[in-house]
């Protein structure tokens, strides 16, 4: 058996090994398992999901693995990643479980766990599940079987959790604000929550049916969500992907900004106003040199950790920090939310251009960033690229080229099977000569 957590969860095409109902239905009983007998009493788990088609197989699929190791199963719908985690916490579940494979298509699917302190799980409790997975699990008696409801009031709890993370003396008045809901699970709680603090909402991705999810918008394709901006006369852009736990924001002339210049904003603002705890933040090996550079200079040290929110969180955690995300936008600040909150986020960018009467172009203009490139290889199942010769000596001198003044990141992607190659460097050409150098070398050991 293969490995199944990747850097968020579980993840794959939908109906593909190993995103299938059958695989499912054993990850539940697992999962079940794992959590119910770690302490005595009732047992309940409570379920989320985006719109994607095959939400509802797999909500079926987890609910009957569940209730056979004796779960009772609480079935939100769909709502927004960290909705799950809060409600995990508040509903006193032993378990959170959110179907979702974010930002990627429709075709795709993924599971994401959280334990009952709202958190995601740890690599070491998912190796264990994965064990279990692996070697069967026995079913309770058949007297113990879990049930499965349907909760109604779950995408409210969340709204009205979100609006108290906002300046009690504050509204939204007078401010037009563009939200993009990536035809994904924040469809409904992103308009209401804008509209109830007193915005005048425009609406773009608010029509998901089962197919449309992130599809030529949201937080990856913003493009739709800034024309909307210019054309409406809006004082800012709120990009979501699809399941609402990252946001990317747009400024009122339609540019788009990234969760650096964000984390730069508040990293600064909260400095200031001794709110940073012990006056860092943690970011990933992606956030531009520009940021840490940004940060160095009002006094805030900028933590880095692998790629993925969850790495993010899990360093916060162990060093006590409040606030930390990725550039790509996840953004996480642990005096309101367990995990990255794409809506909350954006009501925290909404309050500084409230409390600083700056505008949004302002307010995401914070540093010049280092010139970035980012290029992607796939490559096919079994394929080890990286281990080629020829692949190590282009790294080693793309490294060579670039040091001093930049620097080099190659990874593999955790949650689509792509090779990717990033560089910085103040001399563009020499950036891009190095990214290709590599991307070249890369492709030609795919390929052969």
């Amino acid at each position: 058996m293969t490995k199944l957590f990747g850097t968020d969860g579980i993840r794959g095409e939908a109906n593909v090994y190993p995103m299938t109902a059958e695989v499912a239905l054993r990850i539940g009983a697992a999962v079940g398992r794992y959590f119910s007998s770690s302490r005595a009493g009732a047992h309940r788990v409570v379920i989320g999901k985006d719109t994607r088609l095959s939400g509802y197989m797999f909500e079926n699929a987890l609910t009957a693995g569940l209730t056979s190791s004796g779960m009772n199963v609480l079935l939100l719908g769909p709502v927004p990643t960290p909705a799950v985690g809060l409600l995990t916490r508040s509903m006193r579940a032993d378990l959170g479980v959110m179907i979702s494979a974010s930002h990627n298509p429709a075709t795709d699917n993924g599971i994401k766990f959280f334990g009952p302190d709202g958190f995601k799980l740890s690599d070491a409790v998912e190796a264990e599940i994965e064990q279990l997975i692996a070697s069967g699990v026995e079913m309770t008696p058949s007297d113990k079987i879990g049930r499965a409801k349907r909760i109604d009031d779950g995408r409210f709890r969340y709204v009205e959790r979100v609006k108290s993370s906002f300046p009690r003396e504050m509204r939204l008045d007078g401010l037009k604000v563009v939200v993009d809901c990536a035809n994904g699970a924040a469809h409904r709680v992103a308009p209401e929550t804008l509209w109830e603090l007193g915005a005048e909402v425009v609406t773009v991705g608010v029509s998901p049916n089962g197919f449309n999810i992130n599809q030529d918008c949201g937080s990856t394709h913003p493009e739709q969500a800034a024309a909307a901006v210019v054309k409406h006369g809006a004082h800012v852009g709120i990009c979501l992907d699809g399941d609402a736990d990252r946001v990317i924001l747009i400024d009122e002339m339609g540019n788009v900004g990234n969760g650096d210049q964000f984390l730069a904003l508040m990293g600064s603002r909260w400095a200031a106003d001794e709110r940073l705890a012990k006056n860092a933040l943690v970011a990933t090996v992606m956030s531009n040199l520009g940021l840490e550079r940004f940060l160095q200079g009002h006094g805030v040290t900028l933590e880095r950790t692998a790629v993925g929110d969850r790495y993010v969180v899990q360093r916060m955690r162990e060093g006590g920090f409040n606030l930390g995300g990725e550039q790509s936008g996840h953004i996480v600040m642990t005096d309101h939310a367990t995990t990255g909150d794409g809506l909350m986020a954006g009501l925290q960018f909404l309050a500084e251009m409230g409390r600083s009467g700056k505008t949004s172009s302002e307010l995401l203009n914070n540093f010049e960033p280092v010139p970035q490139l980012l290029k992607n290889v796939r490559f096919a199942a079994g394929q080890t690229p990286l281990d080629d010769p020829q692949v190590k000596a282009s790294i080693a001198q793309a490294e060579a080229d670039l040091a001093g003044q930049g620097r080099l990141l190659i990874r593999k992607s955790g949650t689509e099977p792509l090779v990717r190659v990033m560089a910085e460097h103040e001399d563009a050409e020499l950036m891009g000569r190095a990214v290709n150098s590599v991307v070249d070398a890369v492709t030609q050991a795919v390929q052969t």
